[in-house]
């Protein structure tokens, strides 16, 4: 387990915009091309803790970004899985003789996805029975935008947006966090001052949000004016500390007869979900020693924002003794780098 501490972080922000601090949303830019999607589908001769993990980090090595999981047993213990993957988003670099040096987005190629099934083979070793990659159509690509609605215990549950201090039950790391504006150190910029406990992607939440909220970050010497307004200082440092308090929201709960874990992170108005949530929470259940019976990941409009939600069933078959609380601990602090 690693050491907690107090970090301190210092951002220079020039004049929050006059409209407010409410989010952006483009109505008349045209929307580049979407990244490709495929279909990745295995099978295995058996089950085993941790596999899917493995598939995780071959396919985040290749920065494919994974959008739905499916995971089936057969009677006779073979393993379907399914994954439903996205190229990443980036702009090919022709060489000379006119081929792709950047070929990350390129899935569609015997070539990738030969080097694809070869990694995955070393990985799954025997148990692995077959692979098949092929281009999902339109109407797997909309299953990864999830319904608007979800069960109302979940949303009260998790996705509140209350303040640490409005809480009843206050807790220590919470009493810990605090956002402090001063004007007084620069004629020309807001000094904003946060001290907090550390965690993973710490330097990612603040510049998220701030982005989101389309403060304008101090990279030159230009005479930008300070914000003088209370009320917006106030809004971005209330914002600012909800979304330290919990960059993710992690529960273990039932869901009919089984266990559900449920992991939830805010998406940014780029529509970029946080990076390596998946790797994480499937690493901690290796750890755990827990299998994985099923996975749902979609994105769902909650409370005006756009959430990625992880939704996973865990397989509780004979020997399965991990209580709630360790399993919703240990997925936390793997995703907080706690440990």
């Amino acid at each position: 387990m690693g050491i907690l501490y107090d970090y301190e972080d210092v951002v220079l922000i020039g004049k929050l915009r006059s409209q407010g601090l409410a989010y952006y949303k483009p109505e008349f830019q045209q929307q580049p091309k979407p990244p490709d999607v495929f279909l990745l589908k295995f099978w295995c001769y058996h089950d085993r803790k941790g596999l899917l993990h493995d598939v995780t980090e071959v396919l985040c090595e290749l920065e494919l970004t994974i959008k739905r999981v499916k995971v089936s047993t057969a009677p006779d213990g073979r393993v379907m899985d399914l994954f439903s993957s996205q190229t990443p988003d980036v702009k090919p670099i022709r060489t000379s003789e006119g081929h792709n040096a950047n070929p990350k987005n390129e899935l569609h190629t015997k070539k990738r996805q030969e080097d694809t099934i070869h990694r995955l083979k070393a990985v799954l070793g025997d148990a692995m029975m077959s692979v098949e990659i092929e281009l999902a159509g339109p109407e797997v690509t909309a299953c990864s935008q999830g319904s608007s609605f979800l069960p109302p215990a979940i949303t009260e549950e998790i996705f509140s947006l209350e303040l640490p201090n409005e809480r009843s039950n206050g807790s220590a790391a919470s009493n810990s966090l605090s956002v402090t504006m001063d004007n007084s150190l620069s004629p020309s910029h807001t000094l904003i001052q946060i001290i907090c406990q550390d965690h993973k992607g710490l330097i990612y939440d603040i510049m998220r949000t701030l982005k989101d909220y389309k403060s304008r970050l101090a990279c030159d010497a230009s005479g930008w004016e300070e914000d003088s307004d209370p009320n917006k200082r106030n809004a971005l440092s209330s914002r600012l500390r909800m979304e330290l308090f919990r960059p993710l929201r992690v529960a273990v709960r039932s869901r009919g007869p089984d266990t559900e874990l449920l992991v939830a992170n805010p998406v940014e108005l780029s529509g970029r979900g946080r990076p390596l949530v998946f790797y994480d929470i499937t690493l901690a259940l290796k750890l755990l020693n827990i299998q994985i019976f099923s996975v749902e990941i979609a994105r769902h409009m909650i409370q005006d924002r756009e959430w990625e939600v992880y939704r996973i069933l865990l397989d509780e078959g004979d020997g399965f003794c991990v209580s709630r609380n360790k399993i919703e601990e240990g997925v936390r602090k793997k995703l907080m780098g706690w440990e």
